[in-house]
């Protein structure tokens, strides 16, 4: 789905697509993640979507990411960082590199950008 310049939407209604995770990333629980990509820059660089994680344990690698918690309850762990708690309304800032744990207690949902390395 690609969204219209100047267009609107429900970001709390809309139907969003199953994006699985691997069996390494999922480290406690049952975590389904959900998206939908809603716009990509010409060049491919940046993405904006919506992104759901269910209550469960996950890890990743990030890429440079802003974004807006809709609603839910998570732990971010950044390895060798700081541990961010994050909650509807929060925004929240990662780093391409960065390894996490996400502790999702309450179903997630958030609106991100994400600006991938030009090289």
């Amino acid at each position: 789905m690609t969204i219209a310049r100047s267009a609107r939407l429900d970001p709390m209604s809309t139907e969003l697509e199953p994006w699985p995770l691997e069996p390494d990333q999922v480290l406690g629980g049952d975590p389904q993640v959900s998206g939908l990509v809603l716009d990509t820059s010409a060049d491919g660089r940046v993405e904006r979507g919506i992104w759901q994680h269910t209550a469960g344990v996950s890890r990743d690698t990030e890429s440079d990411e802003l974004f807006v918690v809709l609603r839910g309850r998570a732990t971010i762990e950044v390895e060798g960082g700081p541990t961010v708690e994050v909650g509807p309304g929060d925004v929240g800032l990662l780093h391409a590199g960065d390894r996490t744990t996400w502790r999702v207690h309450e179903d997630l949902r958030k609106i991100y950008q994400v600006t991938q390395d030009p090289g």
